[in-house]
């Protein structure tokens, strides 16, 4: 698991708490930093299943930065960490940061008809609720949220930090051998506006996406990927049709790599099987590279030495995040 950044400077000392899913990616983060110190919660549950829940040591983190790092990964381990999220602010604590790398419902933004609710901006308001501490609001850092107009969901009693994986993909990119031979490529137009800026020193592919049913037709609208080592970019992926799509169009226009970057791997169902490593030279049937996060735990835990999956933690930034 790669890491590019490491030695985050000190200006206050942090108590880390962690949910279950979450404990590898929090004991990386205490590792690039002495200022971060490791604290435990016991997860447990009474007979009927609803959360029986301890904060060890509840007193000695009175006057502390306390932060705590959330996994969102699916509604039944939601409400189990919002009680000790709505608990820990409460506990005469100098400040409080909740880390949730990963924003669930953030593909759920908007309404296409009436009568559809918009989970994104419920989320948003039930964080935004969050008990604030001694030193003030809660802040929160979150990374590639998916649509840019979701900072403006939450309330005034939250301070939303949004940071972004890009960083760690391009210190990744420059370390390659063919590294001056890079294009990106951005799925759809969403994708472009969301991160074109941060890779803007790179030639750009733009396609086009329409959807049919539940078929994908996607169309190279600009760039050239003839000979070029192609890196599709995008904040996240659940099935991976799209992203095959792009793959195939790519290729058929004379891409000679094809590899891929998205901060979240969501990946139900295992769909990440889908992914194979391109072993003979041909772009359309396999990928140099798939890169992603450790912003979803359980995915890392699936594609772990098994290329051409390689995970870039973001142990550094949320390090660096906590020291602000």
């Amino acid at each position: 698991m790669a890491t590019s950044e490491s030695g985050a400077k000190c200006s206050k000392s942090v108590c880390l708490f962690h949910s279950d899913e979450t404990r590898d990616l929090a004991e990386r983060i205490v590792s690039q930093s002495d200022c971060i110190e490791l604290r435990s919660i016991s997860w447990k549950k009474f007979d009927d299943g609803f959360p029986n829940l301890f904060i060890p040591n509840a007193r000695g983190i009175r006057g502390q930065h306390v932060a705590f790092l959330a996994s969102f990964s699916s509604p039944a381990v939601i409400f189990e960490q919002l009680s000790v999220i709505y608990a820990l602010p409460k506990l005469f604590v100098s400040s409080f940061t909740l880390v949730l790398p990963f924003f669930p419902t953030g593909t759920f933004e908007r309404m296409e008809d009436e009568g559809d609710v918009a989970t994104a901006v419920t989320l948003a308001r039930i964080l935004s609720n969050i008990p604030t501490s001694r030193g003030g609001p809660t802040s929160l850092v979150t990374f590639d949220i998916h649509a840019l107009q979701e900072r403006f969901y939450f309330g005034d009693t939250i301070l939303p930090c949004f940071e972004s994986g890009i960083p760690l993909l391009k210190s990744r990119l420059q370390s390659l051998p063919d590294s001056d031979n890079i294009s990106i490529a951005f799925p759809d137009d969403g994708a472009w506006k969301r991160f074109h800026k941060q890779l803007q020193h790179y030639p750009t592919i733009v396609c086009n996406k329409v959807r049919m049913g539940d078929k994908r037709i996607v169309r190279i609208k600009e760039g050239d990927a003839e000979g070029r080592h192609v890196v599709i970019v995008d904040d996240l992926v659940q099935s991976g049709g799209t992203l095959i799509e792009c793959q195939k169009v790519l290729a058929a226009h004379g891409a000679a790599k094809i590899s891929a970057y998205v901060t979240h791997g969501i990946f139900p169902k295992s769909s990440w099987n889908r992914f194979k490593l391109d072993t003979k030279g041909d772009p359309a049937e396999g990928l140099s590279y798939f890169w992603i996060t450790d912003s979803c735990g359980l995915t890392v835990k699936e594609v772990m030495n098994k290329p051409p999956f390689e995970v870039l933690s973001l142990a550094g930034s949320i390090a660096s995040a906590l020291q602000v």
